[in-house]
């Protein structure tokens, strides 16, 4: 009998578009099976600069329940799902950050051998949503990590159009059912890619 999946949910949300998309990825998660750790990085901007948005000072109070990531997160997990608005380009710094305090992990090879994939969203259509997942699998590939992208694999995936991974473009309002669909087929395709993983491992 192989144990359900560990699948850790890591994400940063300013003013809340890739929290929600973050929430459907974990129902996906959970309606395949897996255990899931819903976890958001510190917010690592001044008070002043969010502050200065009232929908950014809002997001951060509404979701002050959500723990904050740690390394424990990452050793639990046998697959981890990264959430990030895109900032020209790249991965917000807020996420970099977390991801950047877990070299000791990487050279313990803790964070080898697991399932890894991403989502984002970007102000704009095309504003830098492919390359920003693009960056992070840069560090999955440092990490040792197997690289599970939505592709076509889902009806779903010819709407959403992204095969890098769910993005959503903020402009167009919250993420609607399109993107939200997309974000639960990503997780579950971790979650059955990572059990068939686990259950070669353990035979």
């Amino acid at each position: 009998m192989v144990e359900p999946v560990n699948v850790a949910i890591i994400y940063y949300s300013s003013t809340g578009t890739v929290h929600t998309l973050a929430q459907a990825a974990v129902e996906g998660a959970e309606k395949a099976g897996a255990h899931v750790r819903l976890r958001k990085v510190a917010e690592t901007a001044p008070p002043e600069a969010v502050n200065a948005r009232p929908e950014w000072a809002q997001h951060l109070a509404d979701t002050a329940e959500v723990a904050e990531a740690g390394h424990d997160d990452l050793e639990w997990a046998d697959a981890v799902l990264f959430g990030t608005p895109t900032r020209f380009g790249n991965p917000a710094s807020q996420l970099r950050a977390f991801i950047d305090t877990t070299g000791p992990l990487w050279f313990q090879g803790k964070l080898a051998d697991k399932v890894y994939s991403a989502f984002t969203a970007s102000n704009t259509a095309h504003g830098g949503q492919e390359s920003t997942l693009l960056a992070l699998a840069n560090t999955f590939y440092h990490w040792g990590g197997i690289i599970v992208p939505p592709g076509y694999t889902d009806p779903i995936q010819f709407q959403s159009g992204n095969p890098y991974g769910t993005s959503h473009v903020t402009a167009d309002g919250p993420p609607g059912e399109v993107a939200l669909q997309a974000a639960r087929h990503q997780a579950r395709r971790v979650v059955d890619t990572t059990a068939s993983l686990k259950a070669a491992r353990t035979a």
